[in-house]
């Protein structure tokens, strides 16, 4: 007789789901009991809750299906915040099952008792205590709906310890999802109208051309339009950002220029964009909240579409089916000032990328570390990256080219990197992952980089130690120029940790060692941790 338990795991199974990640307590053991009849799903024990809800995240980034993690009740959920708030920021479908005191102790202030509605009621988009055993695979169906239309994002299933193992009838549900829509002709020939009338078009593009089909889409409209390309906030792998139609991305550290240029466009076509506060520029690029330029914003959430700014054209619908309803008879003839404007963009965009030259050959800097990881990396390469003034290179200088991926967190937060590295090696075994974490970041999740030497990914670890949590220190000497107090880390010996974990490790203290590091490591077919010292305490 199937239990509440194994209804739930059904529905996921059905759906697709071949991974959890968890950190086991005695609030679920019933639903981890459950695992057991199902060999097919792949249970990732991790060491945190963070770390198993970062890997839960950028698992669903990449299958565009719900990552699930679970944890046990208080302490576990609450460690398990930060991944919520991430696939909120992140709009990634997760599912969050969090084990619960027992129905007779609600509301009691039990043993670990929280009311998670309270709790997350502001950003999850739902959140349901299930009261039976019958309600258990119900929930489960409608939090696959809910965590993967409209705007993706997470849901959190809280399930008492008393209705995880009860008998339940059979059932076999399966949602067939919404069907990918569109805008009616009427619209889209006015769409097109505006396309070929614009003197200075500007297509900015979002995370929902992140899905099966979507770069592709993304590219082939690009050119039969002739219209250049800026992707939103960290999306940079939307786009082949050699294409001559690239023209950077809308991030924390664009240059007056450059912001004042796309202010001169006549036409912006939003595509699969929230224009949220970074990618909008503090909701500054375009004029809030009516812009002055004509605005076609599409977005499959009218929840979204003009939430701040006041479109021409608004569209709640898949901006992939719509990018291919929209393309010309024929690749559509720019004249001279169009082109003009093309190349002005991409002249701008290209003085920023280009790779400065350093004067001083005897300091390290991870702007070298990052030229090399580009020169090397494969064409499907997998970028992991924390949060961190690090990875400003690879923001401004790496050339994503599809199909390389960035894997990193729109919402900032330390210590995805570690966690996100691991659950991209285990989707795609047969990619080459490149973990970039700084020592702030790694010293929070480092500890799950124990899953590349127990499952031997072959993940190449780059750590940039400069003793200090470095982006806040900017900051910092920003606005109280010169007092670094709470700002400096004294830190472990990392080699040694990588080591313990049982991978190879080499620090790497001079800029001459950097290159033939960093190939050495790309032809590894093991895990590999290189300490690049790029401050000295």
């Amino acid at each position: 007789m199937p239990t509440s338990s194994h209804a739930l795991l059904s529905v996921l199974a059905a759906h697709g789901v071949d991974r959890i990640f968890l950190v086991p307590g005695e609030s679920y053991l019933g639903i981890l009991d459950g695992l057991n009849e199902y060999p097919h799903i792949d249970v990732v024990t991790c060491r945190h809750e963070a770390g198993a809800g970062f890997m839960a995240c950028a698992d669903g980034r990449l299958t565009r299906r719900p990552g699930v993690v679970m944890v046990s009740r208080g302490p576990g959920a609450s460690n398990a915040a930060i991944a919520i708030h991430t696939a909120q920021q992140d709009a990634i479908p997760l599912i969050v099952i969090v084990g619960q005191v027992p129905k007779s102790h609600l509301r009691k202030h039990a043993f670990q008792e929280i009311d998670y509605q309270h709790m997350y009621g502001t950003i999850a988009k739902w959140v349901v205590e299930v009261s039976s055993p019958q309600a258990l695979g119900e929930a489960a169906f409608k939090a696959i709906r809910v965590a993967t239309t409209g705007t993706p994002g997470p849901v959190v299933l809280v399930v008492p310890e008393d209705v995880q193992q009860q008998d339940v009838d059979e059932f076999s549900w399966i949602s067939p999802g919404l069907a990918p829509t569109t805008a009616e002709r009427a619209t889209r020939d006015e769409i097109r109208t505006q396309l070929r009338d614009a003197r200075r078009p500007l297509l900015i593009a979002g995370g929902m051309m992140d899905q099966p089909g979507g770069r592709a889409a993304l590219l082939a409209f690009a050119q039969a339009w002739n219209i250049p390309v800026a992707v939103a906030f960290r999306r940079h792998d939307l786009f082949p950002n050699r294409s001559p139609l690239y023209v950077g991305d809308l991030g924390l550290a664009n240059p007056r220029e450059q912001i004042e240029a796309f202010r001169e466009c006549d036409l912006i076509l939003a595509l699969g964009t929230r224009l949220d506060d970074v990618t909008t520029q503090g909701y500054r690029f375009p004029n809030l909240p009516q812009p002055s330029q004509t605005l076609i914003h599409c977005y499959p959430d009218p929840a979204i579409v003009g939430a701040h700014f006041t479109p021409r054209i608004g569209l709640a619908c898949n901006p992939v089916t719509l990018a291919r309803d929209l393309m010309p008879e024929e690749p559509f003839a720019p004249d001279d000032g169009r082109q003009a404007w093309n190349h002005r963009l991409r002249g701008i965009y290209e003085k920023l990328a280009t790779w400065p030259i350093h004067n001083n050959d005897h300091a390290l800097d991870f702007v070298g570390v990052v030229r090399a990881v580009q020169r090397y990396a494969p064409e499907d390469a997998i970028v992991s990256l924390d949060a961190g003034t690090f990875a400003a290179p690879v923001y401004r200088h790496f050339p994503f080219m599809p199909p390389q991926r960035l894997m990193a967190p729109l919402s900032g937060a330390m210590g995805y990197g570690v966690p996100a590295a691991v659950a991209a090696q285990l989707r795609h075994p047969d990619r080459k992952v490149i973990c970039m974490v700084g020592d702030g970041g790694f010293m929070m999740t480092g500890n799950e980089m124990i899953l590349a030497a127990k499952r031997a990914l072959p993940i190449l670890f780059l750590l940039a130690n400069n003793h200090r949590y470095g982006s806040i220190r900017l900051h910092q000497d920003a606005q109280y120029p010169g007092r670094h107090l709470g700002t400096d880390l004294y830190n472990p010996d990392f080699q040694h940790i990588a080591s313990g974990f049982g991978l190879p490790s080499k620090r790497i203290s001079s800029p001459e060692q950097i290159d033939a590091a960093i190939q050495d490591a790309m032809r590894n077919q093991g895990p590999q941790f290189l300490e690049f010292a790029t401050h000295q305490p």
